[in-house]
């Protein structure tokens, strides 16, 4: 599975989380970044279109050196400088408030200790700072949850140990942080796609 997750997986999820409609949410997540930013799952560099004037630098953290290959030309053509500074975001060599604010997006389902990474978050984002997240997650909706856990033990051999079942509201209260804005929906589409197309939204702060 190692060739799988390392160089088939990574261009999955660029061609997956590349759609019209995930970028609409990406813009959204993104909209009130400023300063000096972390990412956490940096991945191909999807935000990167997506980051606002008000962004200097952006620090990424991106365990594949896959999806760090394939963010090259985003990279090069972004207007603020981008540098990777770690594989792990469990464990980050940064100071602390070390950031003005960070930014997760479609990482927390297949970070293995999702709480140890948040309370590295809380830990490098200055007091009063905000987390931006958007992930899929765990369904309100019974059947379509039962659905999710079935499908978890597949969904993690195939897609890089990825999670579908993962209470995201549940995580960031766990690891200190308070959610200031959430929305939750489906992504447009199937039915069938369900399990795989509940997220959440919105932003967290960091205690003052």
């Amino acid at each position: 599975m190692r060739f799988w997750d390392d160089r088939v997986v990574p261009v999955m999820v660029d061609k997956m989380l590349s759609t019209g409609p995930v970028h609409k949410e990406r813009r959204a997540v993104c909209a009130g970044l400023s300063g000096r930013v972390l990412e956490v799952g940096f991945g191909s560099g999807l935000n990167i279109t997506h980051y606002p004037a008000g962004v200097g630098e952006v620090a990424a953290v991106e365990p594949s050196d896959r999806g760090w290959e394939m963010s090259r030309g985003r990279r090069d053509s972004a207007p603020i400088p981008v540098a990777r500074i770690g594989l792990d975001g469990q464990d980050i060599a940064a100071d602390d408030h070390a950031f003005d604010h960070a930014l997760i997006t479609f990482s927390l389902c297949t970070i293995p200790d999702p709480a140890r990474a948040l309370r590295e978050v809380r830990r490098l984002v200055r007091p009063g700072g905000t987390l931006a997240f958007l992930e899929h997650g765990l369904s309100p909706d019974a059947r379509i949850a039962r659905w999710q856990r079935r499908l978890d033990p597949i969904e993690k051999r195939v897609a890089g140990g990825c999670h579908l079942t993962r209470d995201v509201p549940s995580l960031l209260g766990d690891a200190g942080l308070d959610i200031a804005t959430l929305e939750t929906k489906y992504l447009p589409g199937p039915a069938v796609m369900r399990p795989w197309g509940y997220l959440y939204r919105g932003t967290a702060t960091t205690p003052s």
